[in-house]
């Protein structure tokens, strides 16, 4: 096969478990949605395809990948993350059943290549990297069956502008863009060192003004996401992006808001909250993980330390942007159950939205090495259980050093805690009470404010009348309305968000009452899981690349509103 002229590419994006963290359809529903994000990383690989290729995007998220689209496709790409790894190889069968020609990348295939051995192609790492030499290779009939970045780094500057012609905006809540990758600091269960560097790497403020001139001529409006996993770490060159960033928004009379994903140590610096609040910045996810000292600086997760948890996220609240956590259960230096004071901490921090994971080895990463030094990895630890209903539940890949019992319990404890109405509606209160909405100067045209008065028409429906919790959603909505009539919008989206988290609270409480049950009547009270897993000795036991669960990305590595792949490969 060469490059040849005139090919019909398709780009398939995976769906992700359909009871995923993040999945919020019913609230999507809402607005007419149908997945809260849009996908970056293959409209990005579009963007570097020959010109002469007609492209055609099909998100098995919003919409059916059907028979007439297969049988377009001279060539197919796809490529996902580790919670989409079992919809992305059931397709890879179907195409190649077809008779396709595939090219597989993304986060889950550059980490675990040997699953993907049936497409015809693995172009993995950054697709700025790899991508060029695949399609030289291909132009001179020569192309091998994987491409590897090994050391060498995308250079940010380079990467082109995503090709967002080739999405639904009307499918999606928010649409991704990415500003830079890398971030500095090197948390032990964390990969992003080992994908994409401890230095980070950053578009141009002139790349980022093309990209968001390109939304806004699309007719996009409302909420962009920046899909960085730390989007302050390169805090001077963020600091030169937001007045520029500023400088636009005004010219265009406010049409965009944003979100990211950012390390705590943001509550440090006055004039960057100032700066992201003076350009709309509503929401940051921030990676809490324990509320214990002894447990962050063990994790080398010292950025958390030498502070006050709850009155860092407070004083992010104070300018205008509301907190999304993160936390993980299981790890080693846990002395005794955390569930109370990880609850604790939760309703201190006033967050409603607090995604609680059980920690998982991630190929690639300090605390993977270490856990196969120390005879304690499962061998199929990249591979996620088929019956997980969630990737925060599909965790503790390894064996661990409290009885996993006691684990699995102290994270029962805190899922039925976090999200029992009372305790998730009292936080969306006392969240949004705390919001500085003062400077909010988004201005939606007449179709959005009526699409989201249709939202709210449904949601008053749906919650307000129909939801056997009803009573906790009017007393917010009085309550906020009395004290914060300015945040009310954002109170009034984070009670939305229920209708999903109170589902998905019930999920995965059932599958946690089997896994229990389970390690109680197991002999092997620190190994025991749903889906058998066996210990290794050595990292050599399996393939150990680089694994990125989303979002957002699950208990370790995630994106802040919704799931959405690496803008690499």
């Amino acid at each position: 096969m060469t490059e040849g002229t005139g090919m019909h590419c398709l780009l398939i994006f995976p769906e992700f478990t359909a009871g995923a963290f993040w999945n919020y359809r019913a609230t999507c529903e809402l607005m007419g949605a149908k997945y809260p994000a849009s996908p970056l990383g293959l409209i990005t690989v579009a963007a570097l395809l020959p010109k002469s290729w007609e492209c055609r995007l099909v998100d098995c998220n919003v919409q059916e990948l059907s028979d007439a689209d297969i049988d377009w496709a001279d060539i197919v790409f796809t490529g996902g993350m580790i919670v989409q790894q079992h919809s992305s190889l059931a397709l890879i069968e179907r195409l190649k059943a077809s008779g396709k020609t595939v090219v597989a990348g993304g986060p889950d295939a550059t980490s675990s290549p040997h699953l993907y051995d049936l497409a015809d192609f693995l172009v993995l790492g950054e697709a700025e990297v790899t991508l060029p030499r695949w399609l030289a290779d291909l132009e001179a009939g020569c192309a091998a069956h994987i491409y590897e970045c090994g050391e060498e780094r995308a250079d940010m500057s380079r990467s082109p502008v995503p090709r967002f012609d080739l999405l639904q905006f009307d499918k999606y809540l928010h649409i991704s863009i990415q500003y830079g990758r890398g971030c500095p600091f090197h948390c032990e269960f964390c990969d992003i060192v080992k994908l994409f560097g401890q230095v980070p790497r950053l578009k141009s403020n002139e790349q980022i003004l093309r990209e968001i001139d390109l939304l806004y001529a699309s007719g996009h409006r409302g909420h962009v996401d920046f899909v960085d996993d730390n989007f302050i770490g390169n805090k001077r060159e963020v600091k030169k992006l937001l007045p520029v960033l500023r400088d636009w928004l005004e010219a265009h009379d406010w049409p965009f808001e944003f979100s990211t994903e950012a390390s705590i140590n943001v509550a440090d610096d006055e004039q960057l909250l100032q700066l992201m609040q003076d350009v709309g910045f509503f929401v940051l996810f921030v990676g809490v993980e324990s509320p214990s000292m002894e447990t962050l600086v063990a994790t080398q997760k010292r950025q958390n330390t030498r502070r006050s948890i709850a009155e860092s996220i407070r004083k992010i609240h104070s300018y205008g942007m509301a907190v999304n956590s993160g936390y993980i259960i299981g790890f080693d230096a846990e002395r005794g159950s955390v569930a109370q004071s990880m609850l604790a901490l939760i309703e201190a921090s006033a967050t409603p939205v607090n995604m609680v994971g059980l920690l998982a080895a991630l190929p690639g990463t300090q605390l993977t090495r270490r856990l196969a030094r120390e005879g304690r990895l499962h061998e199929d630890f990249a591979v996620p259980p088929e019956d997980a209903a969630d990737q925060c539940s599909g965790g503790l890949n390894f064996v661990t050093k409290r009885p996993r019992v006691e684990i699995l319990e102290d994270y029962r404890r805190v899922i039925a805690g976090a999200y029992a109405p009372h305790a998730y509606f009292n936080r969306v209160y006392q969240m949004g009470a705390a919001l500085n909405c003062r400077k909010k100067k988004l201005r939606l045209p007449w179709r959005e404010r009526l699409r989201e008065l249709r939202g709210f028409g449904r949601l008053i429906w749906r919650m307000g009348v129909k939801k056997d919790y009803r009573i906790e959603f009017w007393r917010t909505l009085a309550r906020l309305a009395l004290r914060n009539p300015r945040a009310l919008r954002h109170g009034v989206s984070w009670m939305a968000l229920y209708l999903h988290f109170g589902e998905f609270m019930k999920v995965v409480l059932t599958r946690l009452d089997k896994d229990i049950e389970l390690a109680k009547a197991s002999h092997r009270p620190h190994e025991v899981r749903a889906t058998k897993r066996e210990p290794v000795a050595a990292l050599g036991a399996a393939p150990i690349g680089i694994l990125r669960y989303p979002d957002p990305r699950a208990p370790v590595l995630r994106s802040r509103l919704g799931p959405t792949d690496s803008a690499g490969a």
